[in-house]
């Protein structure tokens, strides 16, 4: 199946999770809302490293995502199955992170999200399997979006107007 017609409406919902809702034109996000970038980039290491309820910090769900990212720029780059051997355990594995370290997994967050917002636009012939993960990209960072402004505030985005 050709991803043209569905590849670019993807692609923008992944923009507007990663980088924000701008011009109006917002699906998931409520007007105004910075996205996933810009919010990780307004919390110190300390934040980064909190959890709650002893679940996952946030610099562990940012890693995450960044991993997942990199396995599906991977799989568009090469093909095959790059997730056969993927390391999931190693992002939860991280509770503190220092300034330099936390710098350093939102880099690399950004560098995917740019790969594969452009890999999502880009037209290509898949298999319903991988439409699948296409798609499932997409709902995986609205997930870990929302997993991470539940555990710090200053992650959150601005209330819906019209929820009083």
């Amino acid at each position: 199946m050709d991803t043209s017609a569905f590849g670019p409406i993807l692609s923008c919902l992944f923009a507007e999770l990663t980088t924000g809702a701008t011009g109006g034109a917002n699906f998931v996000l409520n007007g105004g809302d910075i996205g996933m970038l810009a919010s990780l980039d307004m919390l110190s290491a300390e934040e980064a490293s909190r959890s709650v309820h002893g679940g996952a910090t946030i610099a562990a769900h940012t890693a995450h995502v960044s991993y997942g990212l990199s396995l599906m720029n991977r799989w568009a780059a090469e093909g095959g199955n790059p997730f056969a051997n993927a390391r999931w355990q190693d992002a939860w594995a991280i509770t503190t992170v220092d300034e330099e370290r936390w710098k350093g997994i939102r880099a690399a967050l950004r560098q995917e999200v740019i790969r594969w917002k452009e890999t999502l636009s880009t037209p290509r012939e898949v298999m319903e399997i991988e439409i699948s993960g296409m798609v499932g990209s997409v709902a995986h960072t609205a997930y870990h979006l929302g997993a991470i402004r539940q555990i710090v505030a200053g992650a959150r985005g601005p209330k819906d107007p019209m929820s009083g």
